[in-house]
């Protein structure tokens, strides 16, 4: 066996050209759309069944709504495909969120505090955030523990430091420059929406044409085999929770500038969605499959659900109904053909 085949790296005739094992070809990657019809499928039924069922639906006004409730969760989805691709999982995007959110709004010009940091607080914001990540990759990776316990207990631990650092009534955003991101429109959508695409752009680049994308998929179809190849398995680990974090200090600037306040619980109602979005578009929690591009496309399967339940007039109560039942129904439609790797169902 050759030193290459021992790494897990397909050889090639082109020098510098070989893949770790696990990695879709990027031909398999530009084909996703063929081979995983389920969540696209899925996506098209929605939007017809409701364009059908109201004329108000794919209104521009109306999309352009759609657009704007998905510019946070898709950032969010993007950090997290590389956390579920390496076969992991981090529930601590509310926390994180409500920290960065809550950080943001104090340090910037507000109605509370004295501080006028300007574009510094905003960069602030998102720096506790992938500090938050890189606490959750060292923990997890070092010590060896679960990512589901690490990340829920870094949930609660941001949640307590948004309460602490409240103080006492809410304060009020004064510094146009974020509050215009949300509320200033260029072709019917807010700069969030512009900025959501640049980040999914990014993710998608970072996924197809760097290590840290090859290696993320090595890692969770076979870690155990990437590592005895001499791969540095813990770097890639700790460098998806460092992004992860960031997506989510991102995403608590972003709820900041939509509500134009610092509120402990601005990151109420993201993580359970963001996650469901992501393994709707098949990005699985086995690892190993699925990419950003997919979980944005689950992002919208839930977006287009709950508008068209809303243009509809659905009962509240009757829409959570209507939205777990389609995500088991995207789940099977898109993922019947891969419950072959799952020799154990827990």
């Amino acid at each position: 066996m050759t030193l290459t085949q021992n790494a897990g790296i397909e050889a090639s005739p082109y020098k510098g050209a070989g893949r770790l094992a696990g990695q879709p070809k990027v031909a398999s990657r530009l084909r996703f759309p063929l081979k995983e019809l389920g969540p696209v499928a899925t996506l098209a039924v929605l939007v017809l069944v409701f364009s059908l069922a109201s004329a108000q639906f794919l209104s521009a006004s109306n999309l352009k709504v759609v657009l704007e409730s998905s510019a946070i969760p898709v950032v969010l989805v993007v950090g997290l495909s590389f956390i579920l691709i390496q076969g992991s999982i981090d529930l601590s995007i509310e926390g994180v969120m409500a920290a960065s959110s809550m950080l943001v709004s104090l340090l910037i010009a507000n109605s509370v505090t004295g501080f006028d940091l300007g574009w510094w607080a905003i960069l602030a914001g998102a720096c506790l955030g992938s500090a938050f990540g890189l606490v959750n990759g060292l923990v997890y990776t070092f010590l060896r523990l679960p990512s589901l316990i690490v990340t829920l207990a870094t949930w609660f631990v941001g949640l307590g430091i948004a309460t602490l650092l409240f103080p006492g009534r809410q304060p009020q955003i004064l510094d146009e420059r974020l509050t215009r991101l949300a509320l200033d429109k260029s072709l019917g959508v807010s700069a969030l929406v512009f900025l959501a695409l640049a980040v999914a752009v990014f993710g998608w680049l970072l996924q197809t044409y760097t290590q840290f994308g090859r290696m993320s998929y090595a890692i969770g179809r076979d870690e155990k085999a990437t590592r005895q190849s001499g791969q540095h398995v813990r770097f890639h680990k700790i460098l998806a929770f460092v992004l992860m974090g960031l997506m989510s200090g991102v995403g608590g600037v972003m709820i900041s500038a939509q509500l134009a306040v610092g509120n402990p619980a601005a990151g109420e109602g993201f993580l359970f969605p963001a996650v469901s979005a992501a393994v709707i578009g098949g990005t699985l929690l086995s690892g190993g499959t699925g990419g950003v591009l997919q979980s944005i496309i689950g992002v919208f399967i839930l977006e287009v659900l709950r508008n068209g339940m809303i243009q509809l007039g659905v009962d509240p109560y009757l829409r959570h109904v209507a939205e777990g039942l389609t995500i088991i129904a995207a789940l099977v439609i898109g993922n019947w053909s891969l419950r072959g790797r799952l020799r154990i169902v827990k």
